[in-house]
């Protein structure tokens, strides 16, 4: 049982991330503004603009896999039915990836991010209206969770 709720976890994570991959992929999909527009070529000032000053980033706290789990466990956003269906799912795929790591792969890597990227978009898909928040922290850790599953030695120490 512990071992589920972990995989749960992760793949829910993982979820939320294809969610925001799937954004950036809509946007670099579209056509450019004006494809025929002419070109304007500005002569450049005798005086030199002052450079933009650089914007500190916020650094991205550590992956709390514990936390994340327990926030999709107690989401009001997904129904019970639909946060069984998910948790099947996510054992399954986690499954897939034990079997890789230990030899007797059945899939290819390149399969099971396939898997994997569904999985977290329909994760995302199913909480982004109801609780954002979460989303968000699905979305910005599922590289994070893609890389802890693909690993063999990072995959044994959360599975």
């Amino acid at each position: 049982m512990k071992s589920a709720s972990i995989h749960v976890g992760i793949l829910c994570i993982a979820l939320g991330t294809a969610l925001a991959w799937a954004e950036v992929t809509q946007y670099a999909d579209a056509p450019p503004e004006s494809a025929s527009a002419a070109v304007i070529v500005e002569q450049p000032s005798p005086i030199a603009p002052p450079a933009p000053t650089p914007v500190a980033r916020k650094l991205e706290p550590p992956l709390d896999v514990a936390a994340l789990k327990t926030r999709l466990r107690e989401t009001r956003a997904i129904g019970a039915f639909a946060k069984l269906a998910l948790s099947n799912q996510m054992d399954d795929l986690v499954r897939e990836f034990r079997s890789l790591h230990l030899g007797g792969q059945s899939n290819s890597v390149a399969k099971l991010r396939h898997r994997y990227d569904l999985l977290v978009l329909k994760v995302l898909v199913l909480i982004q209206d109801g609780d954002p928040p979460l989303a968000r922290t699905i979305a910005g850790s599922r590289e994070a969770i893609w890389t802890i599953l693909a690993d063999p030695e990072q995959f044994k120490s959360v599975s």
